[in-house]
């Protein structure tokens, strides 16, 4: 596998497509990262990591609306890939929707926000969106 955060974003996206309360993935630093970015702008419900054999895994609950079953997470967007990294300064931070979404940022700081990243005034990797 050439690209985990993508395979990370795939199977969410396969997940919520299937309506699937709970999904499993491989952890990593950085997937943990971007699943506690996640639940704390409130696209899932609860994350969980599990430590079992030498890699590990993270539970993620998908977060619904009760009466149409309709997720929160709309559309997941790998941006930065392994053959085209895509880098961003603090001037030309992307907006998502207008506002709405949100941009997950790798930056020497760690991984945020683009609304963090440009209050700090770093620029880096923008790996997806979200919204």
């Amino acid at each position: 596998m050439t690209d985990p955060i993508a395979d990370f974003l795939t199977r969410l996206r396969n997940a919520i497509q299937a309506k699937h309360r709970v999904v499993e993935v491989p952890a990593s630093n950085l997937k943990k990262e971007i699943t506690k970015i996640l639940f704390e702008k409130g696209y899932i419900l609860n994350y969980k990591f599990v430590d079992d054999g030498p890699q590990g895994t993270i539970k993620v609950a998908l977060k619904y609306d009760n009466m149409n079953r309709v997720n929160a997470i709309k559309k997941l967007v790998r941006v930065s890939s392994p053959g085209l990294r895509q880098y961003t300064g603090y001037k030309d931070m992307p907006r998502v929707i207008n506002g709405l979404g949100i941009a997950i940022i790798s930056t020497s700081k760690g991984v945020m926000t683009d609304k963090e990243a440009s209050e700090l005034k770093i620029g880096g990797e923008v790996l997806c969106y979200v919204y």
